[in-house]
């Protein structure tokens, strides 16, 4: 699904953000990243949903080198990734159930099944009463679980989330990370970065620590109460 060898990536002129990154995903692997601010994260997340461009290393994603991409490959992978931004970036003129469609209408479903998975989606995650509502007029934590929402709708191949729980509450957060679960086990790759203590020790995914922009190692999480939520 994934590899990421020797990855650096520095922005203009300025120092490393990230050295030497060594990083192999499968399909349905989920893992955690952590780190302290600053740690490179974001960046590396960014990397990994083809934002940016490693400074040096090699990337594949999809069985393929990144380097061989054209405009069109690039689209066309980046299609198959669902991403959590920290700011969101909704499309503050569409309402919650637009935002959450727009992956599903970019990819050409019919508008008779995008109305029932965004609904049932909206539903499952507590915003129908909101969802004809535009994000200025939206809370700080629905506008993140409609971002949420939007990144998952179309069962994307890879689902990356950077901080995807840190403005929600304790219960809508476990439903994220239910949806979240049941997408890895239909096969789809998940990476979250979080400070979230309670999910890292709730959920039993192996844990990645990045500091000062490297991978220092992997831990795996004990099992708790994950099965009751």
């Amino acid at each position: 699904m994934l590899q990421l060898e020797q990855i650096a990536m520095r922005y203009g002129e300025g120092p490393e953000v990230l050295h030497d990154i060594n990083l192999t995903l499968e399909r349905g692997d989920f893992i955690f990243l952590v780190g302290p601010s600053g740690a490179g994260k974001t960046s590396l997340m960014h990397i990994m949903g083809l934002i940016h461009t490693p400074s040096r290393g090699s990337f594949r994603i999809f069985g393929r080198d990144v380097v061989g991409f054209n405009r069109d490959d690039l689209s066309e992978a980046r299609r198959r990734i669902g991403m959590m931004f920290q700011d969101f970036r909704l499309i503050n003129h569409l309402t919650a159930f637009d935002n959450v469609a727009l992956p599903l209408r970019i990819g050409g479903a019919r508008e008779r099944e995008i109305k029932e998975l965004v609904y049932e989606m909206l539903e499952w995650l507590g915003l129908t009463d909101v969802m004809d509502a535009k994000p200025p007029s939206l809370s700080t934590g629905q506008r993140q679980i409609v971002a949420a929402a939007r990144a998952a709708i179309s069962r994307p191949n890879l689902l990356l989330g950077d901080e995807p729980t840190s403005n929600i509450d304790t219960q809508r957060a476990r439903r994220l990370m239910r949806l979240f679960t049941e997408l890895s086990k239909e096969g789809t790759t998940v990476v979250l970065s979080t400070h979230n203590d309670e999910l890292i020790d709730r959920y039993p995914h192996p844990v990645y620590h990045l500091e000062k922009g490297r991978l220092t190692g992997q831990t795996r999480a004990p099992t708790q109460l994950a099965a009751a939520d």
